[in-house]
This record gives structure tokens, C-alpha cells and sequence, in this order.
């Protein structure tokens, strides 16, 4: 019989989560580096460039400790896909929920340093929209989360990530070239895709299936002649994105860099903001989080 998962105490309760995620929801609406549903970024300091983390707590842990940033107040990091864990034993539950809150808390203590992309499972479970994984229902697995972690009051847990998940912008973008957002639209999409997305709020209609943020956020398939073009067309040198599982960590698609931040082998990519990068001295910086202490 398989050894039982514990199951770690919830972080906070109801009214503190949904305060954290109301709160950084306002924090990510009216911040001064957004322009329409694009984060702008000058030329100093340091940008840490995050994966998708799926609920990994330890990641998150580590994250946070590397970036120190009661100490370090010229960095920035940057989150997208913080929920939907993966379960592969019956006995564990989804509290994608905790990384969540901590990462809302975060935001609010650090309102200047931290910053959240749109992505397609923090989408997906705004809209309600089904994924699958493995015969599960995802959407279902991280309800039943906050309702293990908050019980009646998860109604209202709920309603602050939603709250929150409305709130996010697309991609960020620093002075010196580089994109980043949770994923490119298809190969087959990009010649047409409607980049003045990234300058306006956000409609229904971009989030839904055919709409710029749907497919921006959902695509894959990359090639280094499609990332080419897409970098051509938005005026970019060099692209970093998640969504795409990648075992060891990343992996280097012509002028694209897909990090994965969810797993043992995880990583994350600090940026020097005050210089330029070929993609060889970009993914050179690449960081796993095994390696910090």
C-alpha cells in the first residue's frame, strides 16, 4: 500500500486569502509599468523569469529566497501559471490554492518587485473551461482544493481568484528586447494575430476561443522560423515563455526560451535589464532551483 501524502496546514484563512488576492488584483490593474495588457520594463535592475509552477511550493520557496528582496530592491520577478497541480497518486489533492495566496501575498508585500502574466490554466479556470489531464478534471481537482483548504467560505476564495486572474496582463516587455508572456499563438496564427492586444484592456471576446489572448496564451507547436517572424513583427530580439513541458527544465528554440518551473529539475532566468543578449548568453544564464539553498 502506498505511503500517505500529508497534507501541510492551509497558509491563511478565508478572509486573509481573499484580502491577498483582491488586493493584488487592484495592485496588478494600476501598475505604473502596465500600458493596455503589456508590462514595460526600463533599463536597470534585475528581471527573474519564471516557468510555469503548477503548485510547487518548494520552487516557490526557493524562488523567494534567491530573489531576497527585502535586501535586493532592484529586482523583479515575474509568475504565470501558478495553479492546476499535477496529481499522479489518489491520496493527493490539488492545493495549487496555497502557492496561489502566497504568491498574492507577495505581490501586496512587494507591490513594485512582483508581476503576474495571463496564462491557459489560470484562464481556463476563469472561464470555466475543461482541461484534462490524465482523466481528470483539472478544474474540478482545484475546487475541491479550496473547498478542503476553506470550506464554506470557498465560494468567496473562488471569487477572489477570480478577481485576480481577470486582472492580468498579457506579456512583458524589457528595453532591451526581450518578450516575455506564457506561450506564442500557433505557428499557423502568427502572420494574422492581432498584436494591438497587447495595447488595449482586455475584452470577452480576446479571451474566448478565436480571440488574441485565447490564442496567445494556448498556443505551441514553435519553430524557429515562426518565432523569427513573430519577433519581426513585434519590433523583439529574443522571446521567453513556459506552457510547454520540458523535462530538463527549458529548452532553446531559435530565438525562444521555454522554461519549465513546476518539477525537480526546474528552472528560472535572471536578467540583467541594463544590457543585451544573444539567445547563446541568455539561455547561459539559466538558473535550476535544485541549486539554491
Amino acid at each position: 500500500m502506498p505511503e500517505r501524502i500529508e497534507t501541510p496546514a492551509a497558509p491563511c484563512d478565508a478572509a486573509t486569502a481573499c484580502r491577498a488576492l483582491h488586493e493584488a488584483a487592484a495592485l496588478i490593474r494600476e501598475d505604473p509599468n502596465r500600458r493596455g495588457s503589456l508590462l514595460e520594463f526600463g533599463g536597470a535592475g534585475q528581471l527573474v523569469m519564471t516557468g510555469d509552477m503548477h503548485g510547487n511550493l518548494r520552487n516557490f520557496d526557493k524562488l523567494q529566497r534567491f530573489c531576497a528582496l527585502a535586501r535586493s530592491p532592484g529586482r523583479s520577478v515575474i509568475l504565470h501559471e501558478l495553479i492546476h497541480s499535477d496529481i499522479s497518486r489518489p491520496d493527493e489533492r490539488d492545493l495549487s490554492i496555497d502557492l496561489l495566496v502566497r504568491a498574492a501575498q507577495w505581490k501586496c508585500e512587494y507591490p513594485d518587485n512582483i508581476f503576474f502574466l495571463q496564462s491557459n490554466h489560470e484562464l481556463a479556470q476563469y472561464r470555466k473551461q475543461e482541461i484534462t489531464k490524465g482523466g481528470r478534471s483539472v478544474l474540478s481537482d482545484f475546487e475541491c482544493g479550496v473547498e478542503y483548504r476553506y470550506g464554506a467560505e470557498a465560494p468567496a476564495v473562488l471569487e477572489a481568484v477570480d478577481d485576480y486572474i481577470a486582472a492580468l496582463p498579457l506579456a512583458a516587455r524589457t528595453q532591451s528586447g526581450i518578450f516575455m508572456c506564457h506561450s506564442l499563438p500557433d505557428p499557423m496564427l502568427l502572420d494574422t494575430f492581432d498584436v494591438s492586444v497587447f495595447e488595449r484592456a482586455l475584452t470577452p471576446e480576446d479571451l474566448g476561443p478565436g480571440g488574441a489572448a485565447y490564442a496567445l496564451v494556448w498556443g505551441r507547436f514553435h519553430s524557429p522560423a515562426a518565432v523569427e517572424m513573430f519577433a519581426e513583427r513585434l519590433g523583439v530580439e529574443l522571446f521567453i515563455i513556459g506552457h510547454t513541458p520540458q523535462e530538463a527544465g527549458y529548452a532553446v528554440i531559435g530565438r525562444l526560451i521555454i522554461l519549465a518551473s513546476e518539477h525537480n529539475h526546474g528552472t528560472f532566468l535572471p536578467i540583467d535589464l541594463s544590457r543585451r543578449y544573444t539567445i547563446e548568453e541568455l539561455a547561459g544564464c539559466i538558473r535550476k532551483f535544485v541549486a539554491v539553498e
